[in-house]
């Protein structure tokens, strides 16, 4: 089944009428429209909407993305997760200052070949800022086209999103591309959620669905199930002198690359055996804290994560090794990933640092 082209004016009416307002719907450029896009992948919208805003007083546009310091673009990023975002963001900054004179090219293929940037970012921009009539298509968008199409195949596959693409540019009005873009989303976004809670009576384009006339808005979309995750049991460290803390930068590579973490150690240590290493780095532990438990989900790994506060005299026989920080600094200066914010959290709480 093909989408019909019927579909344009009744969505369109609904968006005009039940369109949320978002930051990024304000004052549409394509660099907010770019910035907004990158940030809502894998995080929700109530999340986004400080990150963005502050983004955008921070770094205005491209030129300001793509001067920054990686460190500090890496602070306003804290908490959204998925860093190598905010990394790819400043490459195809910097890319679009060397080859595009500062300004997002309006056009669908050249934009995606800007790091980070792929068919749907490259569609989100073309079609929400310049009004190109291509398609943006995001998990939401697959989930409504698989249910008003009735489509059973596996929505992870290529090749079905290169149809749902492909099916959806068929019936997007050259005269309000950018509407119905943002219209499409917003339909998976608030009416047809996933999990077979679909808000059917809601719907503008009830009378168009498959899936609502087969009665199978609980099992499309079909999406082959992920595979189990890696438990990886973790030790963090809060090695606290009283006014600075032992921080660790992790490598410019891989896994939360260059973010600043507590003390980390693998496995799942005790009290005593976490005292006998902090007295292995040269220090002198004054008190160990009550262990806090805290665990972080990423793509295909979690962390199960031990952590515990580590009072010692003085942080000092490790700062040539180790960054040491002040609270303030560790609040302004450095950026920590979310995984650690449990204990960042624990080690901004006067009771806990009282321990």
């Amino acid at each position: 089944m093909r989408l019909p082209k019927e579909i344009a004016e009744p969505l369109l009416i609904w968006y005009r009428e039940n369109a949320r307002d978002l930051p990024w719907r304000r004052d549409i450029t394509p660099y907010r429209v770019w910035v907004s896009e990158i940030m809502l992948q894998q995080t929700r919208v109530e999340a986004v909407k400080p990150y963005f805003e502050r983004f955008m007083r921070e770094l205005p546009d491209v030129r300001a993305l793509a001067e920054v310091e990686e460190e500090r673009l890496l602070k306003l990023w804290e908490g959204l997760g998925y860093y190598s975002r905010a990394r790819n963001l400043q490459k195809a900054a910097r890319q679009v200052c060397e080859q595009y004179a500062g300004e997002l090219p309006a056009d669908y293929e050249e934009l995606q070949k800007l790091c980070g940037i792929g068919a749907y970012t490259a569609g989100a921009i073309a079609s929400i800022a310049y009004g190109i009539p291509v398609p943006a298509v995001d998990g939401n968008v697959l989930r409504v086209w698989a249910r008003l199409t009735g489509d059973e195949r596996d929505i992870l596959q290529p090749a079905v999103q290169k149809r749902a693409r492909e099916d959806i540019a068929t019936v997007i009005p050259a005269d309000s591309a950018a509407e119905f873009t943002q219209a499409l989303i917003e339909l998976g976004a608030v009416v047809c959620v996933p999990a077979g809670e679909a808000r059917c009576a809601q719907c503008p384009l009830q009378a168009f669905c498959a899936a609502l006339t087969e009665n199978k808005t609980d099992i499309l979309p079909v999406r082959a199930k992920a595979k189990p995750r890696k438990v990886v049991p973790m030790t963090v460290l809060m090695i606290f002198d009283g006014e600075r803390v032992v921080l660790h930068k992790r490598p410019d590579k891989g896994l939360l690359a260059g973010m600043y973490e507590f003390y980390q150690l693998g496995g799942a240590l005790t009290a005593d055996q976490v005292a006998q290493h902090v007295r292995s780095m040269g220090l002198e532990v004054t008190k160990i804290g009550q262990p806090i438990a805290a665990k972080h989900i990423f793509t295909h790994l979690e962390w199960h994560m031990t952590g515990y506060f580590v009072r010692v005299d003085d942080v000092t026989p490790v700062a040539d090794r180790l960054t040491c920080a002040t609270l303030d600094e560790l609040g302004s200066k450095y950026p920590v990933p979310s995984a650690h914010r449990a204990f960042r959290e624990a080690i901004n709480s006067l009771d806990a640092c009282a321990q």
